[in-house]
């Protein structure tokens, strides 16, 4: 027995902070194989390795135990205990922002002087002078969400972990996550069924039939691994399940409370921020790496702070509101900070309101858009289900450890790294458009701004039409009908995305509109592809108990599923004379739909122009059928009575909306819907299980492949690898988004992945997207890319997803390109412009590159989640200097690259300058943005997993 302590006692330091991650564990039962169990605000344990409860009983005092507090009940008794930061008796907590004081508890409740130690509880208590300094903190989140997308990567990822431990001699069952994973299988529904009013089980069929591999790989995953909950197909987008049903607010885990907290494998967790859950995306590996019990390293981050006041005038919409916020705080610049909102004007907001603007973070390029917890908070748990007991230890523990906004209280001023202030009163109706979230446009000005769009060269806002072909009309039939399309003619009107769907005034507010037409006899063209696609089950309850969904219906806006659909490029095909007509005639159609992105390529590969509106605006546009029109002005159409009839005629006002939303939306709706998830449904429930915790791949299969990550993988780290001689693979501009870099939407039917399912016997018909194919290296390293709008400098202005392979001087695919260089033993490298991987937060856009052979990008910036994943992956990021970019240097990405990067690790600072040459004899200085000594440690890794599985072994040695 002395001798199993001592062994112990060796390691009790690193134990102890594995320990420190099991104290966020599942509050739930071993998974069964339908692993839907709710979350519950009395929480019982997942079962524990022999190594765990090892770990738990040598796990070092916290050295934070001092200032541990119980919580009492009103009525006597015990609610548990809590690490209280008045017990500090610190007086720069009262100014710190609410969200920093997130960090700061967990960093208290964390500090096992190993992963995280006093001195990053020092750092962030002292926000104020730390915050400008890129001082680095390591942050414990209490959960992690996967979406299904994300998901299966995920857990494809643990699964060859688990292979790579068996390989490795060591043990298997290790790889488990230690922090709770909630994992929502959010199907994105391809819209093959639009205008029927069986289109949801039409579709969600078509999914299953399609999907039922993917589907069953994480029934599997949901048995193979401990402490991990799978929501089940059907049951909403991720973001909104994590809203009305997962998000805790506060843990009371074994009578220990602590704010709840999540990162989740896509940027839009940030919606939760609007419930006072701190929460954003990360890429896939980063997220695996904190459900194995890292910590994450980040860097403090400033705070921007933004006062509301006033109210929004009648009619004007909160997505009006979040296009408005969007376009200031991207000109403000918040890339890589924390927005928090504060202000009377808050207490005019709804919650679904909030998480409207929470949601919009990464377009605006903040890490959060925080709201803190309030009275309004706690409405909405209450709405949703949540119980009265619940919300009331929520709001006690808020409340004692200063963390809840009472407006009835005198409110103490708290430090923000710079200010803004927005008035309510001053928001007006409006779009973003035609190809980028920020370019907002006023709907009085549209119709001016379009017509500017057609004169304008190419780029964001321009497509260069010549003046004398702007009115010119293509001819085509639909259906043996007789039709008509013009530039800025809409083909798509989706109301879409959990940014709006979340939020019933909106929605019901679309529904007002459709009634008022309806009514009016107004109707949509045939060929403009409507669709309704809710986050939840719930917006049914309260479109149909409102006797507004019929309208909805009428005009076309049939519900099509719960998941992504149109925003994510899942639109499905158009007409296929409708897009003969478009293509022939080089046609600018136009898409109008309620969600987030619109980046070119990303909607549909027919629709150049892509305009963000509110759902209402949606069907007004869709009403209208072009965006070349003037809504103060012009006719939206004639009614039955042979009236014009004008947008203001079918508007509804704010009042009438929210007399349907308080009548329509009611708590039983939420806990009818989250009550039949944790049943399952009759397809899932009907998938085969399996007890086998290791995966038995299929080497057949084009939707689960083993990826090569952990090949030939060694004890020993690879550490730095140069980087000489290497050719540019792509030389790109500004503002290249993760949409252009990751395998996104329909698979085309000339690509390369499509000539890999091709030769493997898949028909056409049956490619599925991208997404549906993320568990599959193969299929994902040819859609790297692969985006038709993609702008290649290489290519001297032709646009699509080729480049040149410079020895040789051929036009090829990049995934060609590629595999002819790394076949003749050549390194490539990225040249790019300013705010390099901006968008989605995908784990592809890192490991897609990683697979091609690319070892370094070198950039004017990056965007903050890709930057961290390319480090996760083993890519060098550098940045220009200063005044410095391609076209300055005079490189043409014909040059060959040598990045002189130290040989050792330890020789590479976070920060530090090197010298890149190249082979015609320039010279130039960059900065390698390895930000942290975690992410150099993961470079040293060949990244985060091997890194992970590495430590693990080294834990138990």
């Amino acid at each position: 027995m002395t001798i199993v302590k001592s062994a112990f006692s060796r390691h009790s330091s690193r134990l102890s902070s594995v320990f420190a991650a099991s104290t966020v564990a599942r509050p739930c039962s071993t998974p069964t194989s339908n692993s839907t169990t709710a979350p519950s605000s009395s929480p019982s344990y997942s079962s524990t390795s022999l190594f765990r409860r090892f770990a738990s009983s040598m796990a070092a005092r916290n050295v934070y135990d001092s200032i541990l507090t119980t919580l009492s009940k009103p009525g006597g008794g015990e609610i548990g205990k809590y690490y209280s930061l008045p017990a500090l008796n610190d007086q720069r907590i009262d100014r710190l922002p609410y969200s920093i004081r997130i960090l700061l508890e967990s960093a208290i409740r964390n500090c096992d002087e190993f992963q995280v130690t006093g001195k990053d509880v020092e750092k962030i208590l002292d926000w104020e002078k730390t915050a400008t300094k890129q001082v680095e903190i390591p942050f414990k989140p209490a959960r992690v969400l996967l979406q299904d997308f994300t998901g299966v990567p995920a857990v494809v990822d643990l699964a060859c972990m688990r292979d790579a431990m068996n390989r490795l001699k060591s043990d298997p069952n290790k790889i488990n996550p230690l922090v709770p994973v909630d994992l929502v299988i959010d199907h994105s529904v391809q819209v093959d069924v639009a205008r029927s009013e069986n289109a949801v089980q039409m579709n969600e069929d078509l999914e299953f039939q399609r999907n039922k591999e993917r589907f069953g790989f994480l029934k599997w995953g949901s048995n193979a691994f401990q402490n991990m909950l799978v929501v089940p197909p059907g049951s909403g987008i991720v973001h909104q399940v994590n809203l009305e049903y997962l998000a805790r607010v506060v843990f009371n885990n074994g009578g220990l409370l602590y704010p709840d907290s999540v990162v989740g494998t896509d940027s839009h967790t940030t919606m939760i921020d609007g419930l006072g859950v701190a929460g954003w995306g990360v890429g896939g590996i980063e997220a695996e790496a904190a459900m194995l019990g890292q910590p994450m390293s980040m860097v403090l981050p400033g705070v921007v702070g933004f006062k509301l006041s006033g109210k929004l005038p009648n009619g004007v919409t909160a997505t009006d509101l979040v296009l408005t916020v969007t376009q200031i705080l991207r000109k403000h610049g918040v890339v890589g900070k924390f927005v928090e909102f504060y202000g009377d004007g808050l207490q005019e907001l709804s919650l679904a309101d909030r998480a409207t603007i929470a949601n919009m973070s990464p377009e605006y390029g903040a890490t959060m858009g925080f709201f803190p917890v309030d009275s309004a908070t706690l409405d909405y748990l209450k709405l949703t289900g949540r119980s009265d007991d619940t919300v009331a230890m929520i709001e006690s523990y808020l409340r004692a450890n200063k963390m809840f906004v009472d407006y009835n209280e005198p409110q103490a001023e708290r430090a923000y790294s710079s200010y803004l202030e927005l008035n309510l009163d001053e928001v007006v109706p409006c779009l973003s458009g035609p190809k980028r979230p920020h370019d907002r446009v006023p709907l009085k000005e549209m119709k001016s701004d379009w017509l500017s769009c057609l004169d304008n060269k190419v780029g964001f806002k321009g497509f260069a039409v010549p003046k004398e072909t702007q009115k010119k009309a293509a001819d085509f039939s639909f259906q043996g009908t007789p039709a008509q399309i013009k530039h800025g003619d809409v083909v798509i009107a989706a109301i879409t995305s959990c940014t709006n769907t979340s939020n019933p005034s909106v929605m019901l507010g679309a529904a007002l509109v459709a009634k008022k037409a309806c009514e009016l006899g107004l109707e949509v063209k045939p060929w403009i592809k409507t669709s309704l696609a809710p986050g939840s089950g719930v917006a049914k309850l309260y479109l149909e108990k409102s006797g507004l969904q019929k309208y909805l219906n009428q005009l076309g806006f049939n519900i099509v599923g719960y998941g992504c659909t149109t925003c994510i490029g899942n639109s499905g095909d158009l007409d296929k004379d409708l897009t003969a007509a478009i293509t022939e005639n080089d046609i600018v159609a136009a898409a109008v739909l309620s969600g987030n992105r619109n980046f070119e390529g990303r909607v549909n590969p027919h629709t150049r122009a892509n305009y963000l509106a509110s759902p209402p605006l949606v069907v007004a546009y869709a009403l209208a059928g072009t965006v070349n029109i003037d809504f103060e002005k012009e006719p939206i159409g004639i009614s039955k009575d042979g009236k014009e009839v004008y947008f203001r005629d079918i508007w509804p006002s704010s009042q009438e909306v929210a007399d349907v939303v308080k009548s329509s939306v009611l708590p039983d709706m939420f806990r009818s819907t989250y009550q039949a998830i944790t049943k399952g449904n009759p397809r899932w429930n009907q998938l085969p299980d399996s007890s086998s915790t290791l995966y038995s791949w299929d080497p057949q299969s084009t939707y689960i492949h083993e990826p090569p990550y952990f090949k030939d993988m060694t004890m020993s780290p690879p550490g730095p690898k140069p980087v000489k001689d290497a050719y540019c693979l792509l030389n790109f501009g500004d503002s290249i988004t993760t949409d252009h870099i990751s395998p996104a939407g329909n698979i085309h039917k000339a690509s390369p992945a499509a000539r890999y399912l091709l030769e493997r016997g898949v028909e056409r018909n049956d490619f599925n997207s991208y997404g549906s194919r993320r568990g599959n290296d193969e299929i994902m390293a040819r859609g790297t890319f692969a985006n038709i709008r993609l702008v290649n400098k290489l290519l001297k202005g032709e646009v699509g997803p080729k480049t040149v392979h410079i020895p040789s001087g051929e036009e090829l695919s990049v995934f060609d390109a590629a595999t002819r260089y790394k076949s003749d033993g050549h390194d490539t490298v990225i040249l790019a412009g300013a705010e390099y991987g901006s968008g989605s937060s995908r784990d592809w856009a890192a490991k897609g590159p990683m697979l091609l052979g690319v070892k370094a990008v070198i950039a004017k910036s990056f965007e903050r989640i890709h930057r961290s994943n390319l480090a996760g992956m083993g890519i060098v990021p550098l940045c220009f200097k200063a005044g410095e970019d391609a076209e300055t240097l005079g490189l043409t990405g014909h040059e060959r690259f040598t990045i002189n990067l130290p040989s050792n690790v330890s020789d590479i600072k976070p920060g530090q300058s090197v010298t890149v040459t190249t082979d015609n004899g320039k010279s130039f200085e960059c900065t390698v943005r390895f930000d942290t000594e975690v992410e150099l440690a993961y470079y040293n890794h060949g990244g985060i997993l091997p890194y992970v599985i590495r430590n693990l072994i080294n834990a138990d040695q």
